[in-house]
């Protein structure tokens, strides 16, 4: 038997950099194949994307391996072909903790959650990846309260946590959010000896700042021996979404002074800080620097900062000749432009921008209540009532229903939700008792002071306060 090895190294090589027909012709001059120069065939046509060749390949196949099936599942999966992946899981011969994986991954990518919850707990042998995959899967898919549970049971009867794991939980931790769970995992972090990686050090930045501890998001940040593009916009962004622009501000500029450069992410940070203090010089003149300096093309949410910064200062006319620049420069505008413009025209009562600014809104999305109620307000707030009833109508005539306030508030690490007009929840009765006696409190203590105050009156011997 010759050695092969050189020959599939090379069809390997040919498949890596797309020159995917000399490695279909070098397979076509071997006098020999083994299941190897098969298999770097079959991963080739996927990787290149080229699916249907890549089945047909594994179809003709004279001998298969473990690698054989477990590419096919994955490439399957990866262009969504669920239930061929599942025919060919089924009618392996044999299995290992890498096809578990691959069918876990695939659904998780493919959005069937559950499917990939069912296949994990089917595992008899489950290794870091399986765990890791399907907690990043439960958070992904809106499921983060599962996903810690799990963690929890991987601390207790799983393998250690490795770095991805902890990414993922302190990622779950930002998006509940939830402190309290995420300083316990920032704990375990520095047991594991894992605080030293720096994707690590970014989630927890994320995870302080989402939580509104943007005093522990800096002490990790301070505290990293280097820092890449994630470092600077977790902590930028973090001090912009809590409207501290001064701080948000100065460490774009303290960014400036090292080697990493901008993205659109960082100036999605810096123009939202501009948005918030209403900079408006700086905003205009961050936006021209990212597009002229930095050589970024400017996104949906970059111009929706700077229309919502240019509407909170009340320069709708301005905003609005942004908006045509926009248009004029072939960049179609988003209905969440739209939309920031239409609470400028709220707060400064222009109806005839908001009307227009509304329209556009509901074009796109007729079932959005918000704009309804808005653009009834800013007619009622004109003297339009006649306008305003019609809004109403036409909200009516379309099925759309206020959506409730919701509030939530985590507890004992559980999280209570709490939406208005609903009272399911099991404490609801105590909690109602609790408000009704923190309200009469309130008042006595109010009665008490106004009582102090009016003693405290000095009424001259004349009776009169002249």
């Amino acid at each position: 038997m010759p050695n092969l090895k050189p020959l599939n190294s090379k069809i390997s090589s040919y498949m890596r950099n797309g020159l995917v027909e000399e490695a279909q012709k070098l397979f076509d001059k071997m006098p020999l194949r083994n299941t190897v120069t098969w298999n770097a065939m079959i991963r080739g046509y996927f990787i290149n994307g080229r699916f249907v060749e890549a089945v047909n390949f594994f179809d003709q196949m004279p001998e298969r391996d473990i690698f054989s099936y477990n590419t096919v599942i994955d490439g399957m999966m990866q262009c969504g072909d669920v239930d061929g992946a599942r025919e060919v899981f089924d009618g392996m011969p044999f299995r290992d903790v890498v096809t578990w994986n691959s069918m876990v991954s695939g659904y998780i990518r493919n959005g069937m959650i559950y499917k990939a919850v069912e296949a994990f707990d089917g595992m008899l042998l489950k290794d870091v990846i399986s765990w890791n995959a399907t907690i990043f899967g439960l958070g992904e898919n809106d499921q983060g309260e599962e996903g810690l549970k799990l963690f929890i049971r991987m601390k207790e009867s799983g393998p250690s946590a490795d770095k991805a794991t902890f990414t993922s939980v302190l990622t779950i931790c930002s998006d509940l959010p939830t402190l309290q769970f995420g300083k316990q995992t920032h704990a375990d972090v520095i047991k594991s000896g894992f605080n030293s990686f720096i994707s690590v050090s970014n989630a927890m930045i994320t995870m302080y700042a989402r939580c509104g501890s943007m005093h522990s998001a800096l002490l990790e940040f301070s505290s990293m021996s280097s820092h890449d593009i994630i470092s600077w916009n977790s902590i930028i962004c973090g001090y912009a979404h809590h409207g501290n622009a001064e701080k948000s501000l100065e460490m774009f500029e303290r960014m400036r002074l090292t080697d990493i450069m901008p993205n659109h992410i960082t100036f999605v940070g810096v123009l939202s800080a501009c948005s918030y203090a209403g900079l408006v010089d700086q905003g205009r003149y961050y936006f021209d620097f990212m597009k002229s300096k930095c050589c970024l093309q400017p996104e949906i949410e970059h111009y929706t900062c700077i229309v919502d910064l240019l509407g909170r200062f009340g320069l709708i006319d301005e905003a609005m000749n942004f908006l045509d620049q926009m248009r004029a420069d072939g960049v179609e505008v988003p209905a969440s432009v739209w939309g920031a413009l239409l609470g400028a025209c709220r707060i400064y009562k222009n109806i005839e921008v908001g009307k227009v600014a509304g329209g556009r809104v509901l074009e796109v999305d007729p079932c959005n209540s918000g704009v309804y109620l808005i653009l009834a307000e800013l007619f009622l707030s004109g003297g339009k009532r006649e306008e305003a009833e019609k809004i109403w109508a036409q909200m009516k005539e379309n099925g759309v229903k206020k959506q409730p306030g919701c509030s939530w508030i985590e507890v004992n690490r559980s999280a209570h939700i709490f939406l208005s007009g609903d009272s399911s929840h099991p404490e609801f009765s105590r909690v109602c008792c609790v408000l009704d006696l923190i309200h009469m409190e309130l008042e006595i203590k109010i009665s008490e002071s106004n009582a102090v105050s009016f003693q405290q009156i000095k009424v001259p011997f004349d009776g009169h306060y002249g």
